[in-house]
């Protein structure tokens, strides 16, 4: 189905690794295109619990295809260039599951905005993250200048963007980019087992806190608070609320079925 991309669905999990090793798993059009659909179609499966984004053992994403941003030279044409960028990254923010990014090698550009629009970061000691686009003579438009500073701090992502440097796995750590940081070997096993920790929780809880946790810094807190009681009201009628009551009543483990 897919030319550039390796889908699969285990266990509640779907995983979503870049495959154009040739193109350093840049992302041009046919990519974004291809990537659409596959977060489309997971987003809309409500057997899938928990989402793997990835490129691989040796690089996760080198960024957007440079060829197609010679191309962009007019306002119009930048912007839209951007707006197609944001809207990819968008769609991978509101996904209803929770998305890990385990990230290996290089995430640079708009593979580093691929992987802040994930929920958690998993990195190996290889990976490196960087927004190099003040390079030249650009800056990183697919969401980086607005996500960076919401997850890092704002001095710490002007450092970033303004020097346009890579920062190692590491750093990264220290700074709260990423969660955690293991041995590349172990990447993948990694990501799954916190993605399968992901997948066990009660669907519609997680879907809720996820949309609430996304839109409050948008929001003043009055109207946060308020949307966040009807969140939980919304949850009143349903079988995974009165099970996990139940069953700690019963001092007991709860069967979540996501209903």
């Amino acid at each position: 189905m897919f030319k550039n991309l390796i889908v699969s669905k285990e266990g509640g999990i779907a995983t979503v690794q870049l495959n154009r090793p040739q193109k350093k798993n840049s992302l041009n059009t046919e990519v974004r295109r291809e990537l659409e659909a596959a977060f489309r179609e997971i987003g809309e499966d409500s057997g899938v619990r928990a989402v793997i984004v990835t490129g691989g053992d040796e690089i996760f994403c080198a960024g957007a295809d440079i060829g197609e941003i010679q191309e962009a030279k007019s306002a119009k044409a930048s912007y839209q260039h951007a707006r197609e960028f944001q809207t990819l990254f968008d769609q991978v923010e509101a996904l209803p599951q929770p998305v890990v990014g385990a990230v290996s090698g290089y995430a640079l550009g708009g593979g580093c905005e691929l992987a802040l629009a994930c929920d958690f970061r998993i990195a190996s000691e290889t990976a490196k993250f960087g927004l190099p686009e003040i390079k030249i003579g650009a800056f990183p438009a697919g969401g980086g200048t607005q996500r960076l500073p919401r997850l890092i701090g704002a001095a710490r992502a002007k450092e970033m963007i303004f020097f346009g440097d890579p920062i190692g796995a590491n750093e990264a750590l220290a700074c709260g980019l990423v969660s955690k940081v293991v041995a590349k070997e172990k990447l993948l096993a990694e990501a799954k087992a916190f993605a399968t920790k992901l997948a066990a929780q009660p669907r519609l809880a997680l879907e809720t806190a996820k949309k609430l946790i996304n839109r409050g810094p948008e929001m003043d807190i009055g109207a946060a608070l308020e949307l966040e009681a009807c969140g939980l009201g919304t949850l009143a009628g349903t079988h995974d609320l009165h099970e996990g009551t139940l069953a700690f009543l019963e001092k007991r483990k709860p069967n979540f079925t996501g209903t």
